[in-house]
């Protein structure tokens, strides 16, 4: 689940336009990194992720494909910078689904407090939560306790040092935002963030998770500079959309 964009200034946008409408340049034209996630289906937890640079109007993949889990019930569509899609599930807060679409990648996190990937990063500490909770005027921001008091984040599920209030758990020791909803669309789906897994086989509430080496691989390959983007769809949609969407050849 993920930080508002604001976090680290960095302020995205969806596309508003129906699918007819949708021309190139797509506003992911001028990215020249790609993480692209796949699955079997709306329905599977499974996927595989690649990585690809874009030279000219080519992509290349760098690397070898790597396993990852995404939501526990699958995928559904989610608000990002790909247009409104109608053909699938939606995304909806509290369905256990990873958002569908393409997306910026954001600020990496961890619990450490550095890093030295080339994303802006958030050292997190035990008063970080993000905010899940879809009637607050804090919804899929990440805040600061101390900040804004013990009401503000009351029934948001989302601690950040999951290590100190969720005895130990890793999962979100180094990790980055996936800017699904950037406008805090009510009831949208809020904080989706690419994290370590649990297991191979362990769904998330909604995020893309993955072994450690995954991770630590993206965080030193990623530039903000080249402007990355985060694609999730299910094989067929990524068949149907890949030439108008200009996405990699798998």
């Amino acid at each position: 689940m993920a930080f508002l964009p604001r976090l680290a200034g960095l302020l995205a946008f969806s596309l508003t336009l129906p699918a007819s409408a949708f021309e190139a340049p797509a506003s992911w034209s001028v990215s020249r990194q790609m993480v692209v996630v796949t699955t079997g289906g709306w329905n599977d937890i499974q996927g595989t992720l690649r990585t690809y640079t874009r030279d000219g109007g080519k992509w290349k993949q760098v690397g070898d494909a790597s396993p990852v889990v995404i939501g526990k019930t699958g995928s559904a569509w989610g608000v990002g910078l790909s247009p409104p899609q109608t053909d699938g599930p939606q995304k909806r807060e509290g369905d256990g689904r990873s958002p569908a679409g393409i997306f910026r990648i954001g600020t990496a996190f961890g619990y450490a407090e550095t890093n030295p990937t080339a994303l802006p990063y958030k050292g997190l500490t035990a008063s970080d939560y993000c905010v899940d909770v879809d009637g607050s005027p804090y919804y899929n921001q990440l805040v600061d306790e101390k900040k804004v008091g013990e009401k503000a984040v009351a029934g948001a599920t989302e601690a950040m040092r999951r290590d100190i209030h969720f005895q130990g758990d890793h999962a979100y020791r180094i990790g980055f935002v996936i800017e699904h909803n950037p406008d805090g669309k009510k009831a949208a789906g809020s904080c989706i963030f690419a994290h370590l897994w649990k297991t191979p086989t362990s769904g998330t509430a909604g995020c893309t998770a993955m072994a450690d080496t995954t991770m630590e691989r993206l965080l030193a390959w990623l530039d903000p500079s080249k402007k990355p983007v985060f694609v999730l769809l299910p094989k067929t949609e990524y068949a149907r959309l890949r030439d108008a969407w200009n996405l990699p050849a798998l």
